[in-house]
């Protein structure tokens, strides 16, 4: 069993196991075109037989390898369809183009007529590309094709299901960060205080603070939301956030532009990490200015935003070792819900933390049961 083992691993570690099901393929094929197993083998103990064969297994290994690993991610999987159709059918041409020629090759080692050697009428190049080395090259093709597409596929669907995983785990301990009582306690309490001396502040606060539990509890179920949702619940976040602040030593500049309806949506829950690690890390000097600085941009389909907040050089230590949610569950999820397609900066020194992140949006996608 142990030796099995060992002999399963080689065949995986130098990809010898690639050889060999191109080696059954092509005698397979040969096999059943010439309708006896007993005459390929025959013929692969021939000089010009194993040359032929060769021929097949080495011209067509490469070219559909060059179809896998190249045509596929460089033109299929980045929308590019035609380029990647024509270009997969030239890949082919050019493999019958070359095992055609392989025939007279093998035929000049027999010292024969290819034509003759091969049984091929009528005398003509275009018969064996046609009738012989054009139909296996399609079929060797499809075949790799539909094996990458499918594992492909599959990889999609796992990835797809660890995204959802992922999803669900990081909302349920953002939801936990948001809904402990120690959150819940010292925002119900500073609206109390705020009835005592500002009643219509106090009332708006109220408002934002049912709105966000509301956004939690029933918005943003979705895998995207709209981005005006997030906005809205983003800038409720931080006013609620700003009762907290000493008011005396604070400054916070906000800028969302929210003008515009850009038809856009986000992943939930995906800039406010950033927005709750400023509040709850931000300097608490006596003798200068605290500060936080929120701003947010949109250029075409690509969002921009920064966060940067000032430190106190007594607590980066103590800082560096709560932030949150994570940052790292935050980079894991920035990776599975926009692969490619967003970029984050972060930048500590002893006076500041800043945070810059670029995402590409996709607009609203109109689903068919939400059209009358």
């Amino acid at each position: 069993m142990k030796t099995l083992s060992s002999f399963i691993s080689i065949l995986e570690r130098y990809k010898i196991h690639h050889i060999l099901f191109w080696a059954f393929y092509h005698f397979a094929w040969w096999s059943l075109f010439s309708g006896s197993i007993a005459k390929v083998f025959e013929s692969i103990l021939l000089p010009y037989g194993i040359v032929k064969y060769l021929g097949y297994v080495v011209y067509q290994a490469l070219g559909v390898y060059f179809c896998l690993y190249v045509l596929i991610p460089k033109f299929l999987q980045k929308g590019k369809h035609l380029v990647f159709f024509l270009s997969t059918i030239g890949v082919i041409l050019l493999m019958a183009i070359a095992i055609t020629v392989n025939y007279y090759l093998a035929a000049l080692i027999a010292n024969e007529s290819v034509y003759e050697l091969y049984n091929i009428s009528p005398e003509t190049p275009l018969t064996i590309f046609k009738h012989n080395a054009l139909p296996s090259c399609l079929g060797a093709t499809t075949l790799g094709l539909s094996i990458k597409l499918t594992k492909i596929w599959v990889a999609s669907q796992k990835r797809q299901q660890v995204l959802e995983k992922e999803k669900l785990e990081t909302e349920l301990k953002f939801l936990r960060s948001q809904f402990n009582p120690h959150f819940l306690f010292n925002t119900i309490n500073s609206i109390f205080v705020l009835i005592k001396k500002d009643q219509e502040k106090a009332s708006n606060s109220l408002v934002k603070f049912s709105e966000l539990l509301r956004y939690q509890l029933y918005e943003c179920n979705e895998p995207f939301i709209a981005l005006e949702r997030e906005l809205n619940y983003l800038e409720n976040f931080i006013e609620l956030q700003k009762l907290r602040q000493d008011q005396t030593n604070f400054e916070l500049h906000v800028e969302l532009n929210k003008t515009t309806n850009y038809n856009l949506e986000i992943a939930p829950f995906v800039l406010i990490p950033f927005v709750e690690n400023a509040f709850k890390h931000v300097s608490h000097h006596k003798s200068s200015k605290n500060w936080i600085n929120v701003k947010l941009g949109i250029t075409q389909k690509a969002l921009v935003f920064y966060v940067s907040n000032s430190r106190n050089v007594l607590e980066i230590a103590q800082d560096s070792n709560t932030s949150g949610i994570g940052l790292n569950n935050v980079k894991r999820r920035m990776e599975l819900l926009y692969p490619n397609a967003h970029a984050l900066d972060i930048i500590k020194d002893k006076a500041k933390y800043k945070v810059a992140l670029r995402l590409q949006l996709n607009e609203i996608q109109i689903k068919k049961n939400q059209i009358a």
